[in-house]
This record gives C-alpha cells, sequence and structure tokens, in this order.
C-alpha cells in the first residue's frame, strides 16, 4: 500500500511550517501539531505514523478510512488513530486541519483502536496553542503546562459512536459502497439479496459477523455520518431529515440527539 500523502503544492503551510507529515516523525518532543489547510476534495494517500494521532480539523469535514471502517469528522469530534494504523483521509469540504502527533509511549494509554473523540472547549484551545508553536518548539513553562493538560483532556474525553464498521465480504462491500454514495435511497435488504444474489437470511449473519451491527444499525449509522457533513455544509434540519429518508424533522433529531448528545439546532449552533 502507497503509503506517501504528500502531494504537489503541500510542502509549506502559509506559516512556513511543513505540511508533511514525514517532517514531525522524528521531533524529540512528546507531542507536536501540524497545521493544514485542503481544499474540498483533497485526498490524502494510505499512510501511517510511528506516532498516535489525533486527527482533527477546526473546520469543514474530513472523511477518514482504515481497513477496519469508515469515521465522517466534523468540527469538535476527532479520531484518535493509534500507532502503525494505516489511514486514509478525504476533505469533504474546505478543512482547516490541526492534528497533534503523540510519542508511542505516551499514545498508548489511550488504546490501540481507533476512536471518535468529543473535542470540549478546552481541548481545542489547547491544539490551537499548540498549533502556534514552532515544530520544535521549547518544552518549558507555558508549554510544559499545555502538553499535559492535551494528555489529560484526550484521557477525559468522551467516545462517541460514529465509527461505520467496514466489512469484506464482497456481496456486502457492493451493497456497503451503494449506500454509502446515496444513503437516502430506502432500499430493503431483500433488495439487495435479490441484487448481490444471496438470500435476506445470509445477508443477516454476514451484517451481523462482518461489522457487528445489523443492517438496519449500519444504513442507520451511514446516514447520521451524511447528516453531520449536510449539517456542516449548511442545510435545513428538515432538508436533511428528507434527504436522507427520515419520516420527519422530529425522529431525524430524536435519533441525532440519542447518538450524539445534542440535538441537530445544538450542533448547528455551536459550529
Amino acid at each position: 500500500m502507497n503509503t506517501d500523502a504528500r502531494t504537489p503544492g503541500q510542502a509549506e503551510a502559509l506559516d512556513g511550517r511543513s505540511e508533511d507529515y514525514r517532517d514531525y516523525q522524528d521531533v524529540a518532543l512528546p507531542m507536536t501539531a501540524l497545521v493544514r489547510n485542503q481544499p474540498a476534495g483533497a485526498y490524502n494517500t494510505p499512510h501511517t505514523h510511528r506516532h498516535g494521532q489525533l486527527l482533527y480539523a477546526t473546520h469543514g469535514v474530513m472523511r477518514v478510512a482504515t481497513d477496519d471502517g469508515l469515521w465522517f469528522l466534523p468540527p469538535r469530534r476527532a479520531l484518535w488513530i493509534p500507532a502503525g494504523v494505516v489511514h486514509d483521509q478525504l476533505m469533504l469540504g474546505a478543512v482547516s486541519m490541526r492534528s497533534i502527533y503523540i510519542q508511542a509511549d505516551l499514545a498508548a494509554r489511550f488504546g490501540e483502536r481507533c476512536r471518535v473523540l468529543e473535542v470540549s472547549t478546552l481541548l481545542r484551545e489547547l491544539i490551537l496553542v499548540l498549533a502556534g508553536q514552532p515544530i520544535e518548539y521549547e518544552l518549558a513553562g507555558r508549554n510544559a503546562h499545555v502538553v499535559a493538560l492535551i494528555l489529560d483532556e484526550l484521557a477525559a474525553a468522551r467516545t462517541l459512536p460514529l465509527q461505520i464498521p467496514w466489512p469484506t465480504d464482497r456481496r456486502l462491500l457492493l451493497i456497503c459502497n451503494a449506500i454509502v454514495e446515496a444513503p437516502g435511497h430506502a432500499r430493503t435488504l431483500e433488495y439487495w439479496a435479490d441484487t448481490v444474489g444471496a438470500s435476506p437470511r445470509t445477508l443477516i449473519r454476514l451484517f451481523l459477523r462482518q461489522t457487528g451491527m445489523t443492517f438496519r444499525q449500519w444504513v442507520q449509522q451511514v446516514r447520521l455520518a451524511s447528516a453531520l457533513d449536510r449539517l456542516d455544509n449548511g442545510e435545513a434540519i428538515g432538508a436533511v431529515a428528507r434527504a436522507l429518508g427520515y419520516a420527519s424533522a422530529s425522529a431525524f433529531s430524536n435519533l441525532f440527539r440519542r447518538v450524539m448528545g445534542e440535538s441537530p439546532s445544538a450542533f448547528l449552533a455551536a459550529r
């Protein structure tokens, strides 16, 4: 797999900092911050890091993929990526990325699986402070406190159930790719069984075995991820609910609140 995420024109950020993740691999500090602004549609090819990574954007929505799943990351949500995990990134809109790399020994405390974390106001501000420092900053005084507080905030951050587990069976891959492309289409399991040449009972077993979810739960996760993207792009709550096949705006809002811990209107107000 290609592990080179550098593309032409990404050599230097606007403030003179490198935008190439490889320039951060050998920094002898507990953590450092990559600053990168990318346009809609930009794609960072599959790559990995020797550090743990907190992948975060102050603006815009990213889609991140690993061998195990998909994640859609709006502002105020970050993805914890353990060291050594291969991942890519697709910018669904213009994205202002402020990514934190944490030395592997310190990163181990945050687990060996990718997970979505809620970014508190304090954590966001701490990330921005670190992002304002040189790549190799002086670890003393205020900077030492910032680093310690980031580690504390990460340890306390709430994990959100926003992963879209990704199957390996070729029949499920056909179904899942089609659903991600058009999450609002209300196609039944029976429809997909006819499409891929398998019985509904077989697909039920495969979804549970390969994703840990029922077909309905999996579709719900995809629709929620699409909703985050649409809301961040300014679509009205009612329009999002209709586009994704919900019976009403209130039905959509109830699901959103149950998973995200806040209503769609609160999510919009905090952008």
